[in-house]
């Protein structure tokens, strides 16, 4: 994907210069044609040179929450749209931002429909965040959906954060724990090792021996361990990015026990919202289907909700093929069929989604209790056990000294 700089004459005559988002020159050139704008000039954008905290850094969820807020308030007010985002790209804090904001603004102002601007920067717009701004603008109700996606962004920040606040402390401690045992190995059992050999004694107790043996056997093979470490996180990387290597890894999480019930939990929620969403925002349903398998963030999911559109354009309904994925629970999938039947799944979606979105908070709370004094026990247990492994020969030494 690049940027392209154009310059020609719009539908009035008028010439406008700007800037697009394209795989190459010819789709550029394409885009401009069916936007009715007569390129007379195209290039390429030359790459600048950002710093992070110099430019403001990448465009967070806050940021975009914070923009589709004023923006809605804006359009309720009856300001041009154009004015909104030239008023917003001049104020936001985040200077990639209004530089974004302000390409979006000369594409709309080059004829360009707001959707199909925000279009051309998907890593800051994504698919759901366009379609849903596009069916504001067929239905009239641009305000009223920026408020909706404004909410739904919000949602699922708070669903992101609390699965990550609850990974924290585990991930924290397996790693102190780590580093613990890397340098009692490395430097501490050999002092004690040492110290042990001066004090001339026999043989020494089995526990002690086992972890001098396990010191011996780290320190000799160092660098063996340390390019195995690293070969097994490249690899795992390398397959988490390929579509079979993720799906497997999606499907053991939502196995593994406690934790794998949090996250089905949090990508019912997910999906629930985001469907919910789309449908309540004029979506047709096929479309809102295809977006939400792209941001289920789950490719067992993903591959259960594609399973499921292609049944409803076959002219199912939507409950009957989620059913057979046996993935939802079942609560879910009859909750789904009762909004069909109703004429109202898009409130009733919304309605599942809150309730598992409480789930989730409930699950989470409980899961972060449950974690605190598990990983204590680990972390005391295997830093304890070297240590009582290694005083072991000096209590039997204190006790040969007392009983002579």
């Amino acid at each position: 994907m690049g940027t392209f700089v154009w310059e020609g004459r719009i539908r009035s005559g008028e010439v406008k210069k700007g800037t697009i988002e394209a795989e190459s020159e010819d789709l550029a050139l394409q885009r401009l044609r069916l936007e009715q704008v007569n390129v007379t000039k195209i290039k390429k954008a030359a790459k600048q040179i950002s710093i992070p905290f110099l430019t403001g850094g990448r465009v967070s969820q806050k940021d975009i929450v914070v923009f589709v807020r004023q923006f809605a308030t804006m359009i309720d007010a009856g300001l041009p749209l154009v004015q909104c985002l030239d008023i917003l790209a001049q104020q936001t804090d985040n200077k990639s931002f209004g530089r974004i904001l302000a390409e979006v603004k000369a594409s709309v102002e080059g004829g360009a429909s707001f959707s199909e601007a925000l279009r051309r920067h998907p890593k800051v717009f994504d698919e759901l965040f366009v379609n849903l701004v596009a069916a504001g603008e067929v239905g009239g109700i641009l305000d009223t959906i920026l408020q909706r996606l404004a909410t739904y962004i919000e949602k699922a920040v708070k669903l992101k954060r609390q699965i990550r606040g609850a990974m924290v402390y585990p991930i924290a401690v397996l790693c102190v724990a780590i580093v613990v045992i890397v340098v009692l190995l490395w430097r501490v059992i050999p002092v004690f090792e040492q110290m042990f050999k001066d004090f001339g004694g026999g043989a020494l107790p089995a526990p002690t021996q086992f972890v001098i043996n396990l010191s011996h056997g780290f320190i000799n093979n160092i660098i063996p361990i340390f390019i195995c470490t690293v070969l097994v996180v490249v690899g795992f990387t390398y397959a988490l990015r390929t579509k079979r290597g993720r799906y497997y890894f999606d499907a053991t999480t939502l196995k593994i026990p406690i934790i794998g019930g949090v996250l089905r939990k949090t990508v019912v929620a997910r999906f629930t919202r985001t469907l919910g969403t789309l449908l309540s925002s004029g979506v047709p349903i096929l479309d809102s289907m295809d977006i939400v398998a792209k941001t289920s963030g789950n490719k067992v999911i993903e591959k259960a909700i594609y399973f499921a559109r292609e049944r409803v354009s076959e002219g199912k309904d939507v409950a009957s093929p989620l059913s057979e994925t046996r993935v939802f629970p079942p609560m879910v999938v009859q909750m789904i069929g009762v909004g069909e039947q109703t004429g109202a799944m898009d409130t009733m979606l919304q309605k599942i989604a809150d309730f598992y979105e409480e789930e989730v908070d409930v699950a989470v709370e409980a899961l972060t209790s449950l974690m605190e004094p598990v990983m204590m026990v680990f972390l005391g247990g295997i830093v304890g056990g070297l240590i009582i492994a290694m005083y072991l020969p000096i209590f039997e030494i204190a006790g040969n000294i007392k009983s002579g």
